[in-house]
């Protein structure tokens, strides 16, 4: 029997049976397969959603064969690539064609499929996530059909599909609208904490990209703005680059976070020293080298989306809570800032919004931690991220998207048997 793990570690999962298509005809053969044998079937991504997304006990498909362009429209800028495509491959091989996402996330190791699915998103007000990028998209449906969706053709199912948690269909390919590829001047220093805060509206509206991390038990935050340039790259040396990423963001961080978790007691002190010794870096690079930085220092994690406006109001919420909990917190909350887009279960649906994400360090205590913090986000109206950890179920999160009961209508319709179910699913969907 095999088994399948999450990259966190927070699910495990052994399917009866593993599959591999390298061609659309084995993936539709392998879906009508499943339907005429009465069993579910779910893709796996590459195992970085902390939920249980692409969990089964029934028939996985393994897409890491099933991956590279099918098509390339340069006059348009737009390409289509299978849905096992690895991001780090999608972007290199844009690189080469002189193209990039205008967005992207802060990993590059997903999916492209299931970084869509899920509702993977970057930062910048004025820029959507990774669905919003997506101009059309193919779904294999129970019956080994293909299901062709875009604004043009099937509008409703295009809606649902962006982010649909694999519920809809095994995606097979994606058509993606990119932009010429662009420098990125990064700009990342340590700045007070009361200060960013005070400027959060100008900071936002002033970058093309900005977030920050927020550090439970110090003064500072570490700030990141990100500008398109016409400057000619002038990227970190290796020695600079292997210092800051791979030194310090993960083999010192990452010991300093074992101290904490081997003695409790020293973590807020710890946790003070890396506010102390944080420092800036500035360089200029392609756009996709900017965004994904390399993490290696496991963790779990919840993030949800909230009302730009009540960012504050969230915040000084969870300033307050870290006095109260038993457990210390080694891991620091990340904001991050997206448009309103129309992307029927994106959490950023028909609002500007903020993503705050919390963390715990891998083998740490968070129960409590994340509990709090849900009750937080919720007070604020605040929808999860479908890949990261959290504990609503249908009747909430119907209430949270206006859309939700269409998505449900169009399920209904492409898979009334429920082939493309799984554990996940039957909590957030029914």
């Amino acid at each position: 029997m095999t088994q399948w793990q999450n990259w966190a570690r927070t699910v495990t999962a052994y399917p009866a049976r593993v599959l591999r298509p390298r061609s659309v005809e084995e993936l539709r053969e392998i879906v009508r397969s499943a339907a005429d044998a009465g069993t579910t079937v779910r893709a796996w991504g590459s195992g970085h959603s902390f939920t249980a997304t692409a969990a089964t006990a029934d028939w996985a498909l393994d897409l890491s064969e099933f991956r590279g362009f099918t098509d390339v429209d340069l006059p348009r800028r737009q390409v289509t690539v299978k849905s096992g495509t690895c991001l780090q491959e999608l972007n290199n091989s844009l690189h080469v064609l002189g193209l990039a996402l205008a967005n992207l996330g802060d990993i590059d190791t997903q999916t492209i499929a299931g970084a869509i699915s899920t509702g993977t998103h970057g930062t910048g007000a004025r820029l959507g996530g990774l669905a919003t990028q997506v101009v059309g998209l193919e779904l294999v449906q129970t019956s080994g059909e293909i299901l062709r969706c875009s604004a043009e053709v099937n509008r409703e199912t295009f809606d649902a599909a962006r982010v649909s948690l694999g519920a809809l269909g095994v995606i097979s390919t994606l058509t993606l609208q990119c932009v010429p590829r662009f420098v990125l001047a990064a700009d990342e220093r340590p700045e007070l904490l009361d200060t960013v805060l005070e400027s959060i509206e100008y900071e936002v509206e002033s970058n093309d990209h900005f977030e920050f991390f927020m550090f439970p038990y110090g003064r500072r935050a570490l700030v990141k703005r990100n500008n398109q340039t016409d400057a000619a790259t002038r990227p970190l040396s290796r020695a600079a680059e292997f210092i800051s990423y791979e030194l310090v963001e993960n083999r010192a961080f990452g010991a300093i976070c074992r101290l904490g978790r081997a003695l409790p007691a020293v973590a807020q002190p710890t946790g003070r020293v890396i506010d102390a010794v944080l420092s800036p870096r500035m360089y200029r690079d392609w756009s996709y080298r900017v965004f994904a930085t390399p993490r290696r220092v496991r963790m779990v994690e919840s993030e949800y989306a909230i009302p730009r406006a009540a960012l504050a109001g969230v915040l000084a919420e969870l300033r307050a809570l870290y006095s109260r909990l038993a457990e210390p917190v080694m891991f620091p909350v990340e904001v991050r800032f997206s448009a309103a887009d129309d992307v029927w279960l994106s959490p950023a649906y028909g609002r500007e919004t903020a993503y705050v994400a919390v963390h715990q360090f891998d083998g740490m205590p968070y129960e409590k931690y994340f509990h709090e913090f849900e009750a937080i986000v919720r007070g604020a109206d605040g929808r999860p991220h479908w890949g990261k950890m959290h504990s609503l179920g249908r009747e909430a999160l119907a209430d949270l998207y206006p859309r939700f009961r269409d998505f449900t209508r169009i399920r209904d319709v492409v898979d009334p048997d429920r082939i493309f179910r799984n554990v996940y699913t039957d909590q957030v969907l029914g």
